[in-house]
């Protein structure tokens, strides 16, 4: 399926992308009907020992697509060198509504990232903490760079152990940002943080498919759904 034909309106309310890091997940994803949720992401660093029967599979998807080789240091699989990952990147571009490309990849990713604007493909930044939530001025200056590459959206996620570390995150969406952003939690608190957060105006939200590839995620469908419950929720008090 071609992502530039099936790009979404990220400001038509919250998204939610169903992650495929797995056989199993593959399989799932095959099953997906439109609009059981807005987005299929690719961890094709995941299938990167034999991508082959990965691209055979995805003009089978019926969700536009997400494309993520994600860097070892922010749970990537296989400890891909950056040589290996533009090589993947170059071959699943094609089907990509969106990709995705850490912070601290994007001078290395220049071409990629090139050749995906030719494409009208969105880029996402991120930004992964898996051991603690960064003080709330390291986020603003997270987003800012993010803002200097030219971004489409930030992504950020990190652990949320504490009330505290919740409320930094939340604290995001209180204050005028230059672009969109995608923020999640970890951890004790991350299902909470992913309804709080969409409620709030994250754009791109995570769930799993087959099994969770990060704590706290929910089953994307669900998510899905219980965003659609809070959405009518707010209608009726409108």
């Amino acid at each position: 399926m071609s992502g530039t034909k099936n790009s979404r309106d990220l400001n038509a309310g919250p998204k939610v992308v169903g992650a495929v890091h797995s056989a199993g997940a593959l399989r799932r994803a095959l099953r997906i009907r439109p609009g059981e949720v807005d987005f299929l992401e690719i961890r094709v660093d995941a299938f990167a020992p034999d991508p082959a029967p990965l691209l055979r599979a995805l003009p089978r998807l019926r969700v536009p697509l997400l494309i993520t080789v994600r860097h070892p240091a922010e749970g990537g699989a296989h400890r891909l060198s950056f040589a290996r990952r533009r090589a993947l990147f170059a071959q699943f571009l094609p089907f990509a509504a969106l990709i995705d490309i850490e912070l601290r990849s994007v001078k290395a990713f220049a071409s990629t990232i090139a050749d995906a604007r030719t494409r009208g493909v969105r880029i996402i930044i991120s930004d992964h903490h898996f051991k603690a939530t960064p003080p709330a001025a390291r986020l603003q200056r997270l987003i800012r760079s993010a803002h200097a590459a030219a971004a489409d959206i930030c992504k950020i996620a990190t652990l949320a152990e504490t009330p505290a570390a919740l409320s930094r995150l939340l604290a995001l969406f209180a204050k005028r940002q230059p672009l969109p952003l995608s923020v999640m939690g970890m951890g004790r608190f991350g299902k909470i943080s992913r309804l709080l957060l969409a409620q709030a105006g994250s754009v791109l939200n995570y769930g799993y498919l087959d099994e969770p590839n990060a704590s706290g995620q929910w089953e994307a469908v669900l998510l899905k759904k219980r965003l659609a419950e809070l959405g009518s929720d707010q209608a009726l008090t409108a």
